[in-house]
């Protein structure tokens, strides 16, 4: 979006506002509300998001007011950086995010209730949140580890439920890297050492590919998708480590005109070569949980080669890339009184949490009680609640192993552990955790952690605690 006249005089506002502010980095301040301001328009927001995003923390930070705002902006984006800011104390008042414990819960359900009143709130805040994860490095280790485990767990999730891969990645990527630093160069160096040789059977396959699809006059572009960091760190956890059993580490891209094409070029694609069944997930036909679509299959060449190919229409991809900023639906509904009372157009089904959101601020503003915890279990989806014998209630990352769950309760416990039951019978620590789980590990004295330990965690909480235990032991190198 070109600069209007109301964008430049909010530069302006923000320029004067922040005057004589600088920032952690040694930066004038306004130079966070201008990198926010670049983040959205390349997001391709409306003119009120872009506008709030240059005066988002200005009622907090400065003498500037809502009124004021209001005044010269008008009543949509006086709204938009009032949710900011209310979010932003929701957020203050937050303890430890992942121990959902009972003082906890009020602010967490503002937080949620602040993002209901406009999902553009959100937006903007994940535009925040990038721009100051990518001056992390500014910070002091304890509060780079605050800010990164708070990005992973909460802002991570509420992106993909938005569909914002790319954002979801950045932050996922940024984040793991302050939370477990030897975790992420390891699996760093371990995906480039494999790129080469993967990149080669790829490239081989897409030539095939392209050349029939040439042949069949119909038209693509492709392009390739490294699997990120932090989704290796998670997909090597479901298969013990082993990263013979990741497939998609490179992935290969077609993008089309329509959906039928997509099944036309997944046809010719098996034509070519041998499609492993278990391996063909069809996400046009039945969408993932966040809306994302796509065809996937993972082949065997002649040269038993195992190749995965992606096919989308360009819709989808874009969608997938941007998620609901590439299909703003607020563009052409701007805010209006129906839409704060959450009377808007049915939203796609991988929406609909935003509905709820709604209803919950509705019902908050009229004086109701709200469930908290069941919108928690709705949001964020990439957690699980597993029992202790007694019933004590542990969440953890889906992904996660029974010493995450051992050094979640103590450290001495994870230390100690020798072997472990889940649901009552004797289990491997390598088994994955499912929501539900009850959990008892079994301990001895004189047991002591070993460094092949790593390999069965998943956490950056346990990783952290198994490194601080190991070294405080003789003759100890770390590898990890």
């Amino acid at each position: 979006m070109t600069k209007t006249p109301k964008i430049e005089k909010a530069i302006k506002t923000a320029t004067t506002a922040h005057e004589g502010q600088l920032r952690k980095t040694g930066e004038a301040y306004i130079i966070h509300p201008l990198a926010v301001y670049k983040i959205l328009e390349s997001w391709n927001m409306d003119e009120d998001t872009l506008i709030a995003g240059l005066l988002h923390d200005a009622v907090e930070d400065t003498a500037l007011t809502l009124g004021e705002i209001e005044r010269d902006f008008g009543k949509n984006v006086a709204f938009l950086v009032d949710g900011v800011t209310k979010l932003g104390k929701a957020r203050s008042g937050m303890r430890e995010l992942d121990t959902y414990l009972p003082e906890t819960r009020d602010n967490l359900m503002k937080l949620l209730i602040a993002l209901g009143a406009d999902i553009r709130v959100l937006i903007i805040k994940l535009a925040d949140r990038l721009h100051n994860l990518r001056t992390l490095s500014a910070l002091p280790p304890a509060k780079q580890r605050k800010i990164a485990r708070e990005s992973l767990e909460v802002f991570a999730p509420l992106a993909d439920r938005l569909q914002m891969g790319l954002t979801r990645v950045e932050i996922e990527e940024i984040s793991f890297s302050y939370l477990d630093n030897k975790r992420f160069d390891y699996l760093k160096n371990l995906t480039k050492t494999r790129l080469s040789s993967a990149k080669q059977n790829l490239d081989a396959a897409r030539l095939d590919v392209e050349k029939i699809l040439k042949k069949e006059g119909i038209k693509f572009k492709s392009d390739a998708r490294v699997k990120s960091i932090y989704s290796l760190h998670k997909k090597l956890a479901k298969h013990n480590q082993n990263i013979n059993r990741i497939y998609d580490l490179l992935a290969m891209r077609f993008i089309v005109d329509d959906t039928t094409t997509c099944y036309l070029v997944l046809g010719l694609i098996h034509s070519l070569f041998t499609p492993m069944p278990d391996r063909i997930k069809d996400y046009i036909a039945t969408p993932k949980l966040n809306g994302y679509q796509s065809l996937h299959t993972t082949v065997i060449t002649p040269t038993e080669q195992i190749v995965e190919f992606q096919i989308r229409t360009h819709q989808m991809h874009d969608f997938a890339e941007r998620g609901l900023a590439a299909s703003f639906h607020y563009n052409e509904q701007k805010l209006t009184e129906d839409y704060r009372a959450g009377k808007i157009a049915k939203l796609p089904t991988n929406l609909l949490w935003i509905r709820e959101l709604q209803e919950a601020s509705v019902a908050l503003g009229a004086g109701k009680k709200i469930d908290a915890k069941k919108l928690k279990l709705n949001l964020f989806s990439d957690k699980i609640f597993v029992y202790t014998p007694k019933g004590d209630i542990i969440d953890l990352p889906q992904g996660a192993l029974p010493l995450d769950f051992a050094y979640r309760i103590h450290s001495e416990i994870g230390n100690r552990a020798m072997g472990v039951k889940i649901n009552g019978k004797m289990s491997d620590f390598k088994t994955p955790l499912k929501h539900g789980d009850i959990v008892e590990v079994i301990t001895a004295k004189n047991q002591i952690p070993r460094e092949s330990w790593f390999q069965k965690l998943f956490t950056a909480h346990a990783r952290q605690k198994l490194r601080q235990q190991l070294a405080k032991l003789p003759d100890f190198s770390r590898k990890k």
